[in-house]
């Protein structure tokens, strides 16, 4: 019998996983799923880009996973049952009605990831925009075409995304007024050097900042700070943070406040040993003990390990660890300009940064080579191992402790 793999969600971390575990294991032994909503690979890092007026290559799951054994089922997620071992999945019928099935699994990779974060804040959900996903990004790209010249556009959020989308949309729209709030100072994370060159790309592009400027309250022409200032938005962009799948606080699995997932070093959840979570929806902790970040650059690492310790634990091999740190962070500010920020490996700048055109070269080369890594998640060819056992480990027993 067939050993049932269900990976759900197929963002960068699940589509990694699932390619990888086919290329471990012999295609006979087990039957892999692959559970995503939309039938195209979202290249989530360039939403910012789709959102202003960027056309982007389709990535078809059909095409990227022919010949190598994953099977794609697509539907939403609406129902995981991790003691019952099964996932109700909303999936369209022969005549386009949507009909409810469930799937039954032996190991589960959990890796619905996140979406936008309102944070609770007063008329966000109503007024603003997000570019969390493909169907935000493409709403905001229609609005932003029918902004007539000098309308006001406001970026809510002074991290990576918030940084991206301003620089982008003022760019491509040199026409609008673009300005950006943040609730610290503008880079206040970057070194010396990454902090005065994103300021100086952002005076440049006339972008105003508006800073230490927490918003609490969007309207539908304006936002208002914590301060009672009102700024004039046409159009809010929000960009300050992510929420995690809610599927998973709704199930018995061991998660944190915020909903994600508790996992060891091999992103096994502590509390039930048939599943793994990666990705955003993972609490994964890392060098100098602190939590991951939500990224593709730890998310794609941890999604390597589970899908090597699945194939370790179902073959009888020794199961592998490896330590998730960080090397840099890539901004890129608009598609002339970037910013590559090196870190130490717990993701504190130091002082060396990469600036301009060769730094938003490197950006598009590390783009280009997550979506790629999606496609080959191997970088060498492997010998597919037969599965000979199972190894699962009871519920009382330790698991592993936090990576």
């Amino acid at each position: 019998m067939q050993h049932r793999i269900v990976v759900l969600g197929a963002g960068y971390t699940g589509a990694t996983a699932a390619g990888r575990i086919a290329k471990r294991l012999h295609r006979e032994d087990v039957a892999i799923t692959l559970v995503n909503a939309e039938s195209d690979f979202v290249e989530r890092v360039r939403m910012h880009q789709l959102a202003a007026g960027q056309d982007l290559a389709p990535r078809p799951f059909g095409e990227m996973f022919r010949g190598t054994g994953v099977s794609l089922k697509q539907g939403k997620v609406t129902a995981v049952d991790v003691d019952r071992r099964t996932v109700t999945v909303a999936a369209l019928d022969a005549t386009g009605e949507a009909m409810d099935e469930e799937l039954e699994y032996d190991t589960l990779v959990y890796a619905l990831g996140s979406g936008w974060n309102d944070q609770g804040v007063p008329g966000t959900a109503e007024h603003a925009h997000e570019i969390a996903s493909r169907p935000g990004a493409l709403r905001l790209r229609e609005r932003l075409a029918g902004l007539a010249a000098g309308e006001s556009v406001v970026v809510v959020g002074g991290g990576l995304t918030g940084i991206e989308a301003a620089t982008e949309i003022a760019e491509a729209r040199p026409d609008l007024a673009v300005a950006l709030a943040a609730r610290g100072g503008l880079g206040d994370w970057l070194s010396e050097k990454g902090a005065g060159h994103l300021r100086t790309v952002v005076d440049r592009l006339g972008i105003t900042v508006h800073e230490h400027a927490a918003v609490t309250a969007v309207e539908a022409g304006h936002i208002t700070t914590g301060d009672g200032t009102d700024i004039p938005a046409a159009v809010t962009v929000w960009t300050t943070g992510f929420a995690v799948h809610p599927i998973a606080q709704a199930t018995t699995l061991e998660v944190t406040d915020t909903g994600q997932i508790v996992v060891d070093r091999t992103m096994r959840s502590v509390s039930h040993p048939d599943v793994y979570a990666i990705g955003d929806a993972a609490l994964a902790m890392g060098p100098g003990d602190k939590p991951l970040r939500m990224s593709c650059a730890s998310g794609v690492p941890g999604a390597w390990q589970a899908a090597d310790a699945i194939a370790a634990r179902l073959t009888g091999g020794k199961v592998p660890t490896v330590s998730v740190r960080y090397f840099n962070q890539c901004i890129s500010l608009g598609r002339k300009d970037g910013l590559i920020q090196y870190v130490t490996a717990d993701d504190r700048a130091v002082s060396s940064a990469l600036t301009g055109r060769l730094a938003a070269l490197y950006k598009e080369i590390i783009c280009k080579g997550a979506a790629w890594g999606v496609a080959h998640p191997l970088l060498v060819p492997a010998r597919r191992r037969r599965v000979v056992r199972e190894t699962v480990v009871p519920e009382s027993s330790p698991v592993g402790t936090a990576a």
